[in-house]
């Protein structure tokens, strides 16, 4: 069976840089969890961060540039986190690896999670096109990444991956 990984926080897991959660009612959703296909993650949290923490943005560009050694993942204080962010990524691409995931739904605007959108790097509340550091390891590995707001497009995805059922 295809499992998929899966954002804490869309759970309603308080892991969030806030100690909040982000849950998520939707019916595949609640299918995915009774089959036993979701393998959950907190990217930040795996890598060592404290629950609650500062908000991080990424500065001087998006998770690809990350990844380059361009760009930067800072606090709002002003702590550079770029290594956490890094690990953490690494550590979701090994669950993913483990399991055999090729389709993940992250926290879309997240700095590790984000699909399409993640905030400007000015921690002013505003956005950008761009993904975060997981989403980008992710998809360079072959793993398609959604946002909680596609889960109909990641189940079709989950259901066309070798093996399916």
């Amino acid at each position: 069976m295809n499992k998929v990984l899966l954002s804490a926080c869309l759970l309603g897991r308080r892991v969030r840089y806030d100690g909040g959660g982000l849950a998520v009612a939707d019916d595949i959703l609640a299918r995915w969890q009774s089959e036993g296909r979701v393998v959950t993650v907190c990217p930040e949290v795996d890598a060592g961060m404290a629950i609650p923490r500062p908000p991080a943005e990424i500065q001087g560009g998006d998770g690809r540039d990350v990844l380059a050694g361009s760009a930067t993942v800072m606090e709002r204080d002003g702590g550079v986190v770029t290594d956490a962010f890094r690990r953490g990524a690494e550590l979701a691409l090994a669950a993913c690896q483990r399991h055999g995931i090729r389709v993940a739904v992250l926290t879309e605007s997240s700095p590790s999670c984000g699909s399409q959108t993640i905030y400007d790097g000015r921690f002013a509340g505003h956005k950008r096109d761009g993904v975060g550091v997981t989403t980008a390891l992710l998809t360079a590995h072959g793993i398609q990444v959604f946002s909680q707001h596609r889960l109909a497009e990641a189940d079709a995805a989950l259901r066309a991956s070798p093996g399916a059922r």
